[in-house]
């Protein structure tokens, strides 16, 4: 039986989000999480699944069986499992969600205006083919 583990689904247009995707391919060395794109098949499902409009989503999720984290949350919980010193960024956790979502969700809905959009979705390296679903 396979190792289920976490997915995160993410804009691989954004710039924002495919360098924080190639960010998490590069620091988590135990090959804990999956990525999938919501242009992707598994994405766009991904999204539906969990009520999200994958022709224009507010967030990005992480998926771990039948929960998804969304917004803040799931971002402390991709730094979470990265290690350290990654892990320390955790901390956020001390500020109340109602505070820390709302900085999220203006950063996402603003992320092409502030950190721009690729005319073609980002792909990585070969060598990590194996994570992308």
């Amino acid at each position: 039986m396979s190792e289920v583990r976490p997915i995160i689904v993410f804009d691989a247009e954004c710039v924002l989000c495919s360098a924080n995707a190639q960010f998490v391919l590069d620091h988590d060395r135990q090959g804990r999480f999956l990525l999938a794109s919501m242009q992707g098949e598994a994405g766009t499902a991904l999204y539906r699944r969990f009520g999200i409009d994958p022709a224009d989503p507010d967030t990005l999720i992480v998926v771990d069986g039948d929960r998804a984290r969304r917004d803040s949350d799931a971002i402390l919980t991709i730094w979470a499992e990265l290690g350290w010193p990654w892990r320390a960024a955790t901390a956020f956790r001390l500020v109340p969600r109602a505070l820390r979502d709302p900085v999220y969700r203006w950063v996402a809905r603003n992320r092409y205006r502030l950190f721009g959009r690729r005319d073609t979705c980002w792909l990585p390296d070969p060598a990590f083919r194996d994570r992308l679903l």
